[in-house]
């Protein structure tokens, strides 16, 4: 029998090669996938008992000859009659599996072709095609099938005596190079086919012999039917999880804990999340999820159906109610996903509530490599925000950590400022503010450890979800103007005396930056000069700068508040004495610029010469 494919275009394979398919590569996971279909038909007829006869062992066979350039896909599934060829082969895009599975839903756990063109992207690599197919049907008789590329095909009967499906690829120049040596098939299989349901045979298993290695007679199985996503969770350990990242992440340290997902309805999933360790927390992986279709391995961007805070995450998702397009590589847009990313989010903050309540101690020693990826969530989700604010924890200079009701309870008696807020202090860097750290301890505060990049924003957040709350950074202004309890006396100076003091101070602090110069009456012992900047303007350009790019905040100059501590002798003396004591007033402004990491250079070297010399 000779025909034309039944196409409504001249010539249907531009289009598969152009248009249908994203990269040529997954044509093997396409054939293999329908091998493995056929099996899974087959398993289910003989559940069902319409087939009764030997079921054998069930299993795909990949063969590559390189000589010949030739690459056979071979199953001993349900093959097809040449009614069926016509109908499922000839007539494009007429999938046989949804009809299947309509018929055989109680005994079928997977179907995976849904669109009817997987075959054709065989001829994505090849010139030349050919199927040689028994059906399982008493009385069936075997067919053999070719075509050359054009919508030009010929059917006969041919001499095959066992049930089952060879699909032959008779690969062109191009793809024969591309595709055509072993160790590209094996490593096809690897990525597409390493957990297919039905056992996927590609040569035979070697061992070391007389130095050399020989093939042995054992089939090399190259995929695990069973991965742990498809058990119970009652009936894996936590080896079971352990061994299964590393076979996925071999060079990645033990992950701090998982989410086994498994859900039937209103849509199926199932899966696997793990929590990685961040050695650096802005070197981060994305797009370690891979997303397969009944154990078909389908992408690794699953930014579509995974909130984006949780493309963090490494591990496996599974689910045939995604939706895809005709060539997998894309999730289409569907209310199906959507219900998809709101369960993972909330298995995702069930998971992280149980820990902290649980295993509190593990929690919090696992808290400094999982905060970002909270952090991130509570900022990027309102959902997931919501459930957070039980479980986020604050983490003081100390190293004791709390929630945020806890932390409130512990702070609001000896923090709260004269208008009812609680002052929540807080240092980004303990080394570089140690000093202001240790002024707020000795005034009787705590002060928090923000030191996350997306801290600047974070807090902000909570100002909002939290009442009567306020962020200050501790070295934003001296302690006794962080937590202000009553209204402080400013130093009685006339306008002229504060702009001569605001130009004697100016003179002597570094170019480039704004400066706020203020008098202060901070007591006696206080330091002469404290150099702060003011938190509004300060996170904001924090928060520019993690935006990726410099708005109206970022563009401005660096602005800093000089408080003069008017009470202190050492700036009486400056006051009193302008003229002679210049050198003087250089070296209490170069202190304060020291205790900030502003002194550097030939400034830090000309204060070190100066100290000398006063000391001296």
């Amino acid at each position: 029998m000779k025909g034309n494919i039944g196409v409504t275009t001249e010539n249907i394979f531009p289009v598969i090669k152009q248009f249908l398919y994203s990269d040529h590569e997954i044509f093997l996971r396409e054939l293999v996938a329908n091998a493995v279909d056929a099996s899974q038909k087959m398993k289910a007829l003989a559940s069902s008992g319409d087939f009764k006869g030997e079921l054998g062992e069930l299993k795909v066979k990949i063969e590559l000859d390189e000589q010949a350039k030739t690459l056979k896909i071979i199953d001993n599934g349900i093959g097809m009659t040449a009614e069926e060829v016509d109908k499922y082969i000839n007539q494009i895009a007429f999938s046989s599996a949804g009809e299947f599975l309509e018929k055989y839903k109680d005994q079928m756990q997977s179907i995976i072709g849904h669109f009817g063109l997987g075959f054709y992207s065989a001829f994505m690599v090849a010139q030349k095609v050919t199927i040689e197919t028994l059906s399982w049907k008493d009385g069936a008789k075997p067919v053999f099938w070719t075509c050359d590329g054009s919508p030009e095909f010929s059917m006969e009967e041919c001499i095959k005596q066992t049930r089952g499906t060879v699909i032959t690829l008779y690969l062109d120049s191009e793809s024969a190079e591309e595709f055509g040596t072993k160790g590209k098939i094996a490593q096809l299989l690897g990525k597409y086919c390493k957990f297919m349901p039905v056992p996927v045979v590609f040569g035979k298993k070697t061992e070391w012999k007389d130095g050399k290695e020989v093939e042995t007679d054992e089939d090399n199985v190259i995929n695990s039917i069973e991965p742990i996503w498809t058990k119970a969770p009652s009936d894996l350990k936590e080896e079971d999880y352990l061994k299964f990242y590393k076979a996925l992440y071999p060079m990645d340290e033990d992950p701090m804990f998982w989410i086994h997902l498994n859900v039937d309805y209103p849509f199926n999933l199932t899966g696997v999340l793990y929590f990685p360790k961040i050695k650096e927390r802005m070197a981060i992986d994305k797009n370690k999820i891979q997303l397969y279709c009944n154990q078909m391995f389908v992408t690794e961007h699953v930014d579509n159906i995974v909130p984006d805070f949780l493309t963090l995450l490494h591990g496996v998702i599974d689910s045939p109610d995604i939706p895809l397009n005709v060539s997998r590589s894309y999730l289409q847009s569907d209310a199906n996903v959507k219900k998809i990313s709101n369960y993972i989010t909330k298995k995702v903050a069930d998971r992280l509530e149980e820990i902290a309540k649980e295993q509190r101690e593990q929690f919090e020693q696992k808290w400094d490599n999982i905060k970002l990826f909270i952090e991130y969530g509570m900022l990027s989700d309102t959902k997931f925000c919501e459930r957070a604010l039980k479980f986020a924890l604050l983490k003081d200079t100390e190293g004791k950590y709390f929630t945020l009701e806890d932390y409130r309870k512990e702070i609001e008696t000896a923090q709260t400022d004269k208008d009812g807020n609680v002052i929540y202090l807080y240092a980004t860097d303990a080394d570089e503010q140690y000093s202001f750290i240790q002024a707020a301890r000795n005034a009787g505060y705590s002060v928090l450890l923000c030191d996350c990049e997306l801290d600047s924003h974070f807090v902000n957040m909570i100002e909002q979800k939290v009442e009567k709350s306020r962020f200050a950074r501790v070295d934003s202004d001296t302690v006794d103007n962080l937590i202000v309890k009553e209204e402080k006396v400013k130093p009685e100076m006339k306008d002229d005396d504060k702009k001569a003091l605001s130009d004697l101070f100016k003179a002597v602090l570094p170019e480039g930056n704004e400066y706020q110069v203020e008098p202060e009456n901070l007591g006696e012992q206080a330091a002469p000069v404290v150099i702060t900047q003011s938190e509004f303007m300060r996170r904001w350009r924090e928060m520019s700068a993690m935006g990726g790019g410099m708005n109206f905040y970022g563009e401005m100059p660096k602005s800093y508040n000089i408080k003069v501590n008017m009470e202190n002798p050492l700036i009486a003396r400056i006051w009193g004495d302008r003229e002679g004591t210049a050198e003087l007033l250089k070296q209490v402004v170069d202190l304060a610029l020291l205790q900030n990491g502003m002194l550097k250079g030939k400034a830090l070297a000309d204060f070190i010469e100066r100290s000398q010399k006063l000391l001296g």
